[in-house]
């Protein structure tokens, strides 16, 4: 007798929501299933990745992570057209560390340059993060969105507290947010409601439920995010039917395990190269629609899982 395979039926959907302009859009969600689950429902688009770059502050990465990017560490727009021309990066991250107030304290000028020559160095979508200074954040990147109108940047992390002058930002120079909360499902649809309440379309909206890294709180990232994708797929809440973004690469690469060098644990690029995918993975299968992770070696693992999956 043929066996009965159960199937969960599903109510809810998952947004679909475009990046970027031009002929280099990417869009994530459409999915009316658990992550992969294709055999209960349609998964439209795969889970994409966007590769770092940050415009400062490298030296503190493992010797692992700036190898293959040694040429171009110190030039964000020559560093993002390289992996796009080289490694065949879909998304750009642009991490605008260099703005963060306990360290080089640049100031939006700076930062809306920086974001300018990515953008004229590559077509792909960009992600710029802040650094998750709500004051700071909100003049920086308030600022890039006004300079750079109309490129449908994402724009992150958006948060409670700043929502209101961000979410504006997005909504007048036509951006998409990153809604970020830690890691608490109800603190997401909180905030996903402000901005709603503020004018922000659903489809320009994204979700950072905030991950740790393997070993350092993923068990609880996972917890969470199964709990997110729940509510959207089978609780029918529409509040929590967004894309969501993981900014795992720094979670990972920032660990002990990551950047020791202790011969007793192995080969040290091999190692972090290792929890960078592993921690990837299990993101994948909570629900993310978009890892932003920083090794080639790792990356190429994770593309050849999804397309597997798919």
């Amino acid at each position: 007798m043929a066996v009965q395979v159960v199937k969960q039926d599903y109510t809810g959907k998952i947004r679909e929501v475009t990046l970027g302009t031009g002929g280099k859009t990417v869009t994530v969600g459409g999915a009316s299933s658990y992550p992969f689950h294709v055999f209960e429902g349609a998964m439209p688009h795969p889970p994409r990745i966007a590769w770092e770059v940050w415009d400062a502050d490298t030296d503190q990465w493992p010797e692992a992570c700036k190898e293959p990017f040694a040429d171009v560490l110190k030039d964000p727009a020559a560093w993002a057209k390289k992996l796009v021309e080289k490694h065949g990066a879909e998304m750009i991250a642009l991490k605008l560390v260099s703005t963060d107030p306990n360290g080089k304290n640049a100031d939006a000028a700076s930062a809306v340059e920086t974001v300018k020559k990515v953008l004229a160095a590559v077509s792909v979508p960009v992600l710029v993060f802040g650094v998750n200074n709500v004051e700071k954040d909100a003049e920086v990147l308030r600022k890039v969105a006004e300079a750079c109108e109309g490129k449908n940047l994402v724009l992150g992390p958006v948060q409670e507290q700043n929502h209101k002058p961000l979410g504006a930002g997005a909504i007048g120079f036509k951006h998409t947010v990153l809604a970020s909360t830690p890691i608490d499902v109800n603190l997401a649809k909180q905030l996903n409601t402000l901005l709603a309440n503020l004018g922000v379309k659903e489809s320009n909206l994204l979700m950072d439920p905030t991950t740790g890294g393997l070993g350092y709180g993923i068990e609880y990232t996972y917890s969470v995010m199964e709990r997110d994708r729940m509510a959207a797929l089978v609780q029918q809440d529409e509040k929590m039917q967004q894309p969501l973004v993981c900014n795992l690469a720094p979670e990972v690469w920032k660990t002990k395990e990551a950047k020791s060098d202790d011969p007793k644990l192995g080969d040290p690029k091999t190692r972090g190269i290792t929890l960078e995918a592993m921690t990837a993975t299990l993101l994948l299968l909570a629900g993310a629609d978009i890892l932003v992770m920083r090794h080639p070696e790792a990356v190429a693992k994770i593309q050849a899982l999804i397309k597997e999956l798919m």
